[in-house]
């Protein structure tokens, strides 16, 4: 038993020893890992920002052609995509009713005629007596007025005879001019009112590229101004001239809307200038003013702090890196436009900025063979 209590005040002592030795060394602190980042040498140069927009073309003139009449829709002979010529039916309506009428109005033409025809020859039967002195002046004179109203109303049934002449021969529906159908909005069968689209012409002619903008890329749109169109059918670039800025925003997209006319003879290039085809529509510089120098960084580069944005900046001596607020006025790609904050020679991280702290050591990054 006393072996026993010996051995266990061993154990005690011995771990007494240990923690002694344990309090008594001093623990050192976790170092911060070095980071390996990369970088980019900041170089300023007063050069232009290109604007691309995607565009179509479309016909300078276009219009929705329906029937003058209401109606029921026959027959359409156009579909679409199909070229028409000036004057071909494109779709037509039951003429019956408008034939019938027509044909009523005809009958009372004649009957206004032969109503004239009386009144005239009684007249010319009482101006006889009158002149024999058989009948008084107001006789005479009730005899003209007679003649006069069946005069006007034998004009009267002239003119609506013409209107439903009109009517009837509006139940055809034709080209006003040589063009493209670009819509078709009814099919036989159906009821039309008096108005109502069945097909929509862009008329051959002049051809618009139509594409829409923000903002704040108006300024600097100037019509007259020249902008290059490529066409994606064919890769061909063409000069085309700015017609058109609207004056309000699309109340959707909030966009304006820009019209530029490409050239009123193409040559070669006329074959692949089909309506409806996606272009790309480059703008001139509008981003910066002149002489201002252009800073670009990759979108990577920039975080946000404070409310503010900033990038990191390498200080090259005690491999750190600082935080810098900057100003960025546009994006061109996946390019940030710095307008402040920058001057040429900064080193700026340009990836893992988020896993940064001011302070902090880091190494450039560097690929191992």
């Amino acid at each position: 038993m006393a072996y026993f209590f010996e051995r266990v005040g061993r154990v005690v002592l011995v771990s007494a020893c240990l923690q002694a030795l344990v309090a008594c060394h001093k623990v050192e602190p976790l170092q911060e890992p070095v980071r390996a980042v990369k970088v980019m040498t900041v170089g300023a140069a007063a050069s232009e920002l290109e604007l691309e927009f995607s565009g179509d073309i479309r016909a300078r003139f276009e219009t929705s052609l329906g029937f003058r009449v209401a109606g029921k829709l026959m027959n359409r002979t156009v579909e679409l995509g199909q070229r028409v010529k000036v004057g071909q039916e494109l779709a037509q309506i039951d003429p019956q009713d408008y034939r019938l009428a027509a044909e009523a109005s005809a009958a009372q033409v004649l009957v206004a005629q032969t109503n004239r025809d009386l009144a005239e020859a009684d007249l010319k039967r009482y101006q006889d007596l009158f002149t024999q002195g058989f009948i008084s002046a107001a006789e005479l004179e009730r005899r003209q007025a007679a003649f006069k109203a069946a005069q006007a109303q034998w004009q009267q049934a002239q003119a609506q005879n013409a209107v439903q002449g009109n009517q009837s021969n509006y139940t055809r529906l034709v080209a006003d001019g040589a063009g493209v159908i670009t819509a078709v909005e009814a099919n036989p069968g159906q009821v039309l009112a008096a108005g109502q689209s069945v097909v929509r012409l862009a008329i051959d002619g002049a051809r618009d590229v139509v594409f829409s903008v923000p903002e704040d890329k108006l300024r600097g749109l100037n019509v007259g101004a020249s902008v290059d169109v490529r066409l994606w059918n064919s890769g061909k670039t063409l000069k085309a001239q700015l017609r058109d800025v609207s004056a309000s925003a699309d109340p959707i997209t909030r966009t304006f809307v820009v019209k530029a006319m490409l050239p009123a003879s193409l040559g070669p290039d006329a074959s692949d200038v089909v309506l409806g085809a996606t272009v790309s529509v480059s703008l001139p510089s509008m981003a910066m003013t002149s002489g201002v120098p252009r800073v670009t960084l990759p979108t990577s580069a920039l975080r946000q702090e404070g409310g503010a944005t900033c990038v990191w900046l390498l200080d090259a001596q005690s491999m750190t890196v600082k935080s810098q607020k900057v100003d960025v006025h546009t994006a061109d790609g996946n390019q940030a436009v710095v307008s402040a904050g920058l001057k040429n020679g900064d080193q700026v991280v340009i990836s893992g900025v988020h896993v940064l702290t001011a302070g902090q050591k880091v190494s450039l990054y560097s690929v191992r063979e």
